[in-house]
């Protein structure tokens, strides 16, 4: 593998590669693609080509990519057959992965894409913790899982063979297209990629993170890079709060991208476990009013370019903070900027479109000093001086007719004034730099045509047969390269085109035929005016001139490693020197009947040539596409056994689809019991419900299943944060909803519900609940989570839903979902509104009569505490007492309740013989105990599709119910106010829930 490429693309398409060693852009040369970005690591290239589609190019080197695939035999113990395949049914699969989850026979094992190869057949692995085995690789347990042995014992009962079989990348050194086979929604055709993450993780070896921008704004991760999977295995997209047109991933923790509008997004969270990050934190763009159009970071760096085409420089980045702390503004016009290795900086210019590169910058220093041009030829330009020869046998194989060397000595003579006067033009020559160009002698009409017919098909075979570049394959034949790089639009003269360059020239194809083949007199023979004659000197294959440098679109340094120290020889051009000044010219003699035949034979192949670009679209539709990903957290994880305790577990969600598109996943709960490690594991489509256990000690919450409701035994995990718990939610959810076929706003017939914790839940009931011979058991019911806080719910078949909160507001339903911790979801934005609720926390304050001092706080050691609820078994201080979660904040002191049941004095006091007892507010002989009541108000503020009804409090619901086809216009709604008042509210209908009509008090 070249140890430092700097990569770049023209704006022809073509993709060049600079050595640091070397001294020459080397063309990557590939016949039937034209690319548009490229993004390079030191061991691949990744590119988009103007299909949109994503190439990839990795280095060959001498170890070669190969991976293991492996699967298990496993095969039980009976009396009548001995060891054979047929197992229990609670057995795993007789071909199984290690775990035994997975079913895993030989004949469904497939290579990731073509590009890969089988090295041999299936064998067992007869290797057993570095010892060999019994012959046939066998290994003995107790049964399924267990320790296994490699000896046979009288109680093995079951055992299992490994069988490996290694596959090759085989594509190495070329480009290949990315497979999209394996993504599960295709996206739309890519317009930027960056690769970068190579420092964040150790292992596994190799691994990348690629990050695609769409035409239409969204950003893709690419999941699965690294050493044996260069390809990766899905695209999977990531929510953006905007259109992004740009994006840059650094070799760390870095991604920056740019929105339409000129604003900057900073992806944070990234990290090992979490490579694609977890939210976007905006910046502004570095000037006011201009907005950004390029962002590129490295590991400490960031650089911007604005719409002016300034370049600006961001302080203050590094993994801690991300986002910086300012911009400085730099020296120069860009049009594209590219951090590399060691932060160094390469940019394009604007006026010239030039290749940058940024000198002076160090550890102390990453601004750098002053940019200086890359300044170095083309391997095409250096191999000019060598092209006569196989200029001379390109042709004549082209052509098939007579071919004659000028003589050399009437090519080198001065021509005369005159007739480089009448002619109007010199034809330039291939030199390159200051050298003098060879006047034109003297000749005839035939003898200029052909004149500069040879020098139009010496650049071709120049093209063709470059002496110091690669051999060219067998299929690279002249006929075709022409076909490929010669277009209608580079058939025009000067003065047809107004002096605009030819390559970006619209050209009737007809009318173009027509010039070439005739000329005013209608005889090619006879044609010898300079126009027609120019057509040739034009349609050159090399679209530079020999005094013009590359033009440069695209340039990326990720894979060029240049230390602060090293000399480059990028900036003394050479190609003047190499040159000979004495260049020999040659001169191409041919027949106006092979004129003609040359002609229409470019014209047929242009035609074929469109034709199949146009076929090789005609399938784009037809792509099937699966996916499988794997989401990776650390958490804690209740133990609910002796001794009972949190135990730090690893959480995996493995979601995958099939071809039809239905979509289901598993979670696994990996810890370590005894030194051992074990895990759990729950199928997606079997969660009943998520519940969020808030408090002040761990951010926790609760996965039930119908099995684990009726053992009562839910699998309790807490987050390190709250943020990541509501992300958990939120993505187990939308998992769950998936695996289900469930999607967006609940229905008019669901079912609402809500905790005595005030969250609300929503339950998609199957058709015809009522009618179905096997109704679903209430246990097996899914229960997905609504935003907002409500004390009781109401709802009927015509979608009307309705609820009161706990400080007695109405709440009506928006006909949205989401809210709470939904809020980071692209779903969870129409109509979501924020809800505000207001709660009362109550403690008792108990007291017990002493003949000697009254009423005192010192009671009986069997009584409850002086300070506790309402049951007297839990001990509730003001001090001690807390909000029920923490979403709840405090808004009031404590205060003396006198709205208590029974009554009280004015004190607040309700007295009883003894705890517990029916309390009263006056005070007999008889009454040994008494208590009051104090309350403290909380408010909690979050988001939901509710809508407020003001102005009445209400302290009770109900909707008068009718059936979905019901031919009600109107739903009565009753309500009894907090006073006690019966009220009624007319003009309710499905499409209007909360119309804005007055209760009638009855």
């Amino acid at each position: 593998m070249p140890g430092s490429l700097l990569w770049a693309v023209d704006v022809y398409g073509r993709v060049y590669s600079l050595s640091t060693a070397g001294q020459q852009w080397e063309h990557c040369r590939d016949a039937h693609l034209e690319f548009k970005r490229v993004t390079a690591v030191q061991q691949c290239c990744w590119s988009i080509a103007c299909d949109h589609n994503i190439y990839l190019y990795v280095h060959a080197s001498d170890v070669p990519i190969r991976y293991q695939e492996e699967t298990y035999e496993n095969q039980r113990w009976n009396p009548v057959d001995g060891f054979s395949d047929r197992l229990l049914p609670s057995d795993r699969w007789q071909w199984s992965d290690v775990t035994g989850l997975k079913h895993q026979p030989l004949g469904e094992f497939q290579l990731p894409s073509e590009n890969w190869e089988w090295e041999a057949d299936w064998y067992v692995d007869e290797n057993f913790g570095g010892e060999p085995t019994e012959k046939g690789g066998w290994t003995y347990a107790i049964d399924f899982p267990a320790t296994y042995t490699k000896d046979k014992k009288w109680n093995s009962c079951v055992r299992r063979r490994r069988w490996i079989r290694y596959r090759r990348y085989k594509a190495q050194d070329t480009w290949v297209k990315i497979p999209s086979e394996q993504t599960e929604s295709l996206p739309d055709p890519f317009n930027d990629i960056t690769c970068g993450g190579w420092e964040i993780t150790e292992e596994p070896r190799g691994c990348l993170a690629l990050w695609a921008v769409s035409l239409q704004g969204k950003v893709w991760f690419r999941c699965g890079i690294n050493h044996h999977n260069p390809e990766g295995s899905v695209w999977e997209e990531v929510p953006v709060p905007g259109e992004v047109v740009q994006i840059s991933c650094g070799p760390g923790d870095l991604v920056w991208a740019v929105l339409w509008e000129g604003h900057l997004l900073v992806r944070e969270g990234i990290g090992r476990d979490c490579l694609k990050g977890s939210s976007w934190v905006t910046v502004e763009s570095p000037s006011p009013g201009v907005g950004a159009v390029h962002v590129a970071v490295g590991v400490n760096v960031v650089w911007a370019v604005t719409k002016d085409h300034k370049v600006w420089f961001r302080r203050g980045v590094n993994s801690h903070n991300p986002c910086g702390s300012g911009w400085i503004g730099m020296v120069g016009e860009m049009v594209m900027i590219n951090v590399g290795l060691n932060d160094q900086v390469w940019a394009i210019g604007f006026e010239d479109r030039a290749v940058y590169f940024r000198q002076g910058v160090t550890a102390s220093e990453l601004s750098g000093k002053a940019w200086k041009v890359v300044s170095v030829p083309r391997d095409s330009e250096r191999s000019h001086s060598s092209a006569s020869a196989s200029s001379l046998q390109s042709a004549g194989c082209f052509f098939g007719g007579e071919v004659r060397l000028q003589s050399q000595a009437s090519m080198l003579s001065d021509a005369d004034p005159e007739t480089e006067r009448a002619g109007g033009e010199v034809v330039p020559t291939p030199e390159i730099g200051d050298a003098p160009k060879p006047r034109i002698p003297k000749v005839t009409s035939d003898s200029f045509i052909s004149e500069l017919v040879s020098d139009r098909e010496g650049q071709i075979s120049r093209r063709d047969v470059p002496p110091a570049g690669p051999s060219i394959p067998e299929e690279d034949h002249p006929e075709k390269e022409v076909e490929d790089r010669t277009s209608p639009a580079q058939v025009l003269s000067p003065s047809q085109s107004g002096g605009v360059d030819p390559q970006w020239s619209n050209v009737d194809l007809e009318e173009a035929q027509t010039h070439l083949t005739a000329g005013p007199g209608g005889d090619a023979a006879e044609t010898s005016s300079l126009s027609s004659v120019a057509t040739y000197n034009l349609a050159l294959e090399e679209p530079y001139g020999p005094d013009e440098h590359p033009k440069w679109a695209w340039v990326s340094g990720g894979g060029c490693l240049v230390e602060c120290h090293t000399q480059l020889h990028w900036f003394n051009s050479s190609a003047s020197t190499a040159l000979n000044s004495s260049m020999q010219a040659m001169s191409l003699s041919i027949t106006p009947a092979q004129t003609a035949a040359w002609r229409k034979q470019i014209f047929e192949q242009l035609s074929e040539r469109s034709k199949r670009e146009m076929e090789n679209f005609m399938h784009y539709e037809q792509a099937i596409e699966q996916s499988v990903w794997v989401k990776k957290g650390t958490m804690q994880w209740w133990r609910d056994w002796k001794p009972h305790k949190w135990l730090d577990v690893q959480f995996a969600l493995e979601q995958f689809s099939g071809a039809e598109g239905n979509k289901d996943g598993i979670l696994f709960i990996y810890y370590t019991f005894n030194v051992e490690k074990k895990y759990l594991h729950v199928f997606i489509n079997e969660v009943t419900i998520l519940v969020p256990v808030l408090n002040d000690s761990k951010h926790t919450f609760a996965i039930y299943t119908a099995e684990r409701t009726k053992q009562r035994w839910p699998i309790r995990l807490a987050a390190a944060t709250e943020l990541e718990m509501h992300d958990w939610l939120a993505l187990l959810s939308v998992s769950c909803c998936d695996s289900r076929g469930i999607q967006g706003t609940p229905s008019k017939q669901a079912i609402w519900s809500v905790t005595c914790k005030g969250d609300i839940f929503v339950s998609e009931p199957t058709k015809e609940l009522e009618a179905s011979p096997y109704p679903t058991p209430c246990d097996q019911m899914f229960w997905r989570q609504v935003g907002g806080h409500l004390r009781i719910i109401e709802s009927n078949s015509l979608g009307v839903v309705w609820g009161i909160g706990y400080d007695h507001t109405a709440w009506v339903h928006t006909g949205g979902y989401g809210g709470g911790f939904f809020q980071g979801l692209a779903s969870s934005t129409d109509n979501i509104y924020t809800q505000t609720d207001v709660k009362s926390v109550y403690i008792y304050e108990n007291q017990r009569w002493n003949p000697v001092t009254g009423y005192t706080n010192r009671g009986l050691p069997t009584d409850r505490y002086m300070w506790s609820d309402a049951s007297g078994l839990k001990e509730c201080t003001k001090n001690n007492t807390k909000p029920p979660s923490p979403n709840w904040t405090w808004v009031s002191d404590w205060a003396i309740d006198y709205a208590v049941s029974g009554g009280t004095d004015r004190e607040g006091w309700q007295y009883a013989a003894d705890f517990p007892a029916s309390y009263h507010g006056n005070k007999t002989l008889k009454d040994f105990v008494r208590r009051r009541r104090w309350a403290r108000k909380c408010k909690l503020t979050t988001t939901g599709p509710w809508q407020e009804v003001p102005p009445i409090p209400l302290s009770d619901i109900t909707i008068l119910p009718c059936g979905p086809k019901s031919t009600v216009e109107q739903v009565p709604l009753w309500a009894i106010s907090n006073k006690g008042d019966v009220l009624c509210r007319l003009g309710v209908t499905s499409l209007t829930p909360g119309v804005r009509a007055k209760f009638l008090i009855f």
